[in-house]
């Protein structure tokens, strides 16, 4: 079962078991329409969430104080990807490009993404090549295809 981080607990925050999220989703609310999430695989039950900057504080039925928020920092709170809700057209999801071949419009195979990175620019594509060397290209020169990328030549190193 593919799973999909949407946030990370960067430590604890006052004396009562809350603990900083860094968030990887547009904002805290969207955490709130899931009861629970895998936290290296212990579960943790959402008990309320809220933006804080630009990120969230939170907190979990299982984590009772200072000392177990902390215990926690640096884990992935993850979901299954089943549970993310539909996309429009047009819209994907970092998760479901990770793994995807990338292909040129002459259909020759240039390697596979292995990363999503967004540097406040937009999506850029970590592409690794057959060779084991990668390069870096803007989602905005791909074309996203059900089983592959199409990037578009001239972003090829």
């Amino acid at each position: 079962m593919k799973r999909v981080t949407l946030a990370a607990i960067t430590g604890a925050h006052g004396l009562k078991g809350e603990v900083r999220l860094k968030l990887f989703t547009d904002s805290a609310d969207s955490l709130k329409h899931y009861a629970s999430f895998d936290a290296d695989g212990r579960t943790l039950t959402l008990v309320s969430v809220r933006q804080a900057g630009a990120g969230a504080i939170a907190r979990f039925k299982e984590v009772a104080d200072r000392t177990a928020a902390e215990a926690l920092r640096g884990v992935a709170l993850t979901v299954p990807r089943e549970a993310l809700p539909p996309l429009e057209d047009g819209e994907y999801y970092h998760a479901d490009l990770i793994g995807l071949p990338v292909v040129t419009e002459a259909g020759d195979s240039v390697g596979t993404v292995v990363a999503v990175e967004n540097f406040g620019a937009g999506d850029v594509l970590d592409i690794q090549k057959p060779d084991g060397k990668s390069f870096m290209a803007p989602m905005h020169a791909v074309a996203v295809e059900p089983s592959a990328l199409v990037i578009d030549a001239l972003f090829v190193v």
